[in-house]
């Protein structure tokens, strides 16, 4: 993730996230815990969060919990620091309101940051913020929001995206994560990084991350389990041989059976599935050590660091060393 200075901090941040009927809940309500919880070391508050509607009042979500909210004109009378979209399938109805799309054109110059969490995007996408940008969503939707919105490139992996002052998140939980990613920016990774271990979150996720971990891709997309126990000898013999061959001869079938057979119930190759494991564990390792990267490229199997970087380049669009810069922990392995 791109390092950013820590602002000044004075008065309190005004964070204002705008609702509709029907909203996801855990949209608002988890970026919200995030801002309500940052504090100074004397205990006050950074930040001063605001739910506003097009006329205020309470406004139900899907879980069937109102939230009050005060409507878009008394919203804006104050200037707003942050002004975040929430999100929610309702979001795809909300995205054809008059007044919400020309209160987000109003605002889109005069905030400092713009933001969406989950399908809130549509809407971003809708008053034309997006054009341009590089964004996510929702990911059963980034490829309606691409068809839809063709100015935007539609990211579909990423937990969140950041194009400077314009933020996007994806699916439910990733809004907590772009706000942490928030906080880093205002206060610094020290104090996110507390934040997140205070709201005891088992990470921080950097934006560019995967909405998914590759195994639970691999466990959707083998339904049936038939592959699990090859998928754990991958992981478990990653520098080893991981040959067609060999995990053939893994699973008591003959290679050309099991390249068929593999690539019709997963819907990738043998041989893409091999180098996705290997990528995740040389990740994993940037991300959590400091070993150097021709020993992670030997330790994952790809044998040398130049193959290993292409592979790099191919799936994240960086480099080991890039990827490490941006994602690393700097804990010695």
């Amino acid at each position: 993730m791109t390092s950013f200075p820590a602002i000044p901090v004075t008065a309190p941040i005004r964070i204002v996230i705008m609702l509709f009927p029907r909203t996801k809940l855990l949209d608002v309500t988890g970026p919200l815990q995030v801002f309500n919880d940052a504090k100074r070391a004397d205990g006050s508050a950074v930040y001063e969060i605001i739910l506003t509607s097009e006329d205020g009042g309470p406004v139900e979500t899907d879980a069937g919990v109102p939230l009050p909210s005060i409507p878009l004109a008394e919203a804006a009378a104050r200037p707003i620091d942050t002004l975040l979209v929430s999100g929610g399938r309702s979001a795809l109805e909300a995205a054809g309101s008059v007044a919400l799309l020309a209160f987000l054109r109003e605002q889109n110059g005069k905030t400092r940051r713009l933001g969406s969490i989950c399908l809130g995007a549509f809407i971003l996408a809708a008053a034309g913020l997006l054009d341009g940008c590089e964004a996510t969503t929702h990911w059963e939707y980034a490829e309606r929001l691409g068809a839809t919105h063709p100015a935007t490139t539609v990211r579909p992996d990423a937990i969140f995206v950041s194009n400077g002052r314009i933020w996007t998140s994806a699916g439910v939980s990733t809004g907590i994560d772009m706000a942490l990613a928030m906080v880093e920016e205002d206060l610094g990774r020290k104090a996110a990084l507390d934040l997140a271990r205070d709201l005891v979150l088992y990470l921080k996720r950097p934006g560019g991350q995967s909405q998914f971990s590759g195994e639970l891709q691999r466990q959707s997309r083998d339904a049936a389990g038939r592959f699990e126990a090859l998928h754990a000898h991958m992981r478990e013999h990653a520098a080893g041989d991981l040959s067609v061959p060999e995990l053939a001869r893994v699973m008591a079938m003959s290679p050309r059976h099991f390249a068929r057979v593999y690539a019709q119930e997963t819907g990738v190759s043998p041989a893409k599935a091999v180098e996705a494991v290997r990528l995740e564990l040389a990740s994993d390792l940037l991300e959590e050590t400091n070993i150097g990267i021709q020993q992670i490229a030997v330790r994952t199997g790809f044998g040398d660091d130049e193959r290993l970087r292409r592979a790099f380049l191919r799936r994240y669009g960086v480099a080991p060393g890039e990827y490490r810069a941006r994602f690393g922990n700097g804990r010695a392995g």
